[in-house]
């Protein structure tokens, strides 16, 4: 009997040990995981100055084969002024290791000057928008201010090493001097006057025909915000009508910052031009 109780005991206690041991492991292992394969953004310098931001993003692509593609830098400051600041600007998506450089305007400056930046919090965070996947580090605005000022090595010099393609892959832009051949991908035409299955539709509106015995000439005017909705096939063929206003990217398209807002003539004719009819304007009144 007291051999029985004595078996159970040390089966009990080695099972208490394999247990403690393999949670040891457990933590362990996520302590590894934590310092050598927490993802990593670094500040680099920029080439625009204090209009930019320029940054480098290392993650473990395994773990997470997302692509990332939005910046968003947050400024919290209770006993300063602004209080709170928020910039966000999206950027060509990678699905390995980067870096961007990114013209953020007059706002960056705006930030960097904040009362009482020294003593506030800022919080850098990059997301991959489509699988809702973000990552974020969180630094006083001293140190903050430091590392933006002392950053030597540029998103260039930083892409080169992780072997990022320089040249982004690209539809050639279709000419607008001929009727337009059917988009790649896609089988759909260009929505514009000199095709002739959209003759119809652009009828009376003097394109292409005799201006002086025609309808008159149409107002330029000014639209006051536009964007582009979800569904975008990256066709290039608003940038190749409107490239100072449209950037088509790998996946999709941005507007650019700071685009020209006061030719509206052109933004509608690449919004007609959207075989998909993604990109939508508001006229200024």
């Amino acid at each position: 009997m007291n051999t029985t109780f004595i078996a159970m005991a040390v089966a009990i206690l080695l099972g208490i040990g394999l247990l403690i041991g393999i949670g040891a492991l457990s933590l362990l292992s996520g302590a590894l995981n934590f310092l050598f394969i927490k993802p990593k953004i670094e500040i680099l310098k920029s080439q625009y100055g204090e209009n930019g931001f320029a940054f480098s993003f290392v993650w473990d692509q395994n773990a997470e084969p997302v692509r990332f593609d939005r910046l968003k830098i947050q400024l919290f400051n209770p006993f300063g002024n602004p209080v709170q600041m928020e910039i966000t600007r999206e950027f060509e998506a990678s699905g390995q290791d980067f870096a961007r450089d990114l013209e953020l305007g007059p706002k960056l400056r705006e930030f960097l000057s904040a009362k009482g930046l020294d003593s506030a919090t800022v919080d850098i965070e990059v997301s991959a928008s489509r699988e809702s996947v973000t990552h974020h580090i969180s630094m006083k605005g001293n140190s903050f201010k430091e590392k933006y000022s002392n950053a030597i090595l540029s998103a260039t010099e930083v892409n080169e090493k992780f072997s990022v393609p320089a040249e982004k892959a690209r539809f050639t832009i279709p000419e607008r001097s001929f009727i337009s051949p059917p988009l790649p991908r896609t089988g759909k035409a260009l929505k514009i006057a000199t095709n002739p299955e959209f003759a119809a539709q652009f009828a009376g509106a003097g394109a292409g025909g005799d201006v002086s015995g025609g309808a008159a000439a149409v107002a330029n005017f000014t639209v006051a915000k536009v964007w582009i909705e979800p569904g975008c096939i990256v066709c290039d063929a608003c940038e190749g009508i409107f490239p100072e206003v449209f950037d088509v990217t790998d996946t999709t398209c941005l507007i650019r910052p700071g685009a020209p807002l006061n030719d509206g003539l052109r933004i509608q004719e690449a919004a007609e031009a959207c075989p998909v009819e993604v990109i939508k304007f508001t006229k200024v009144g």
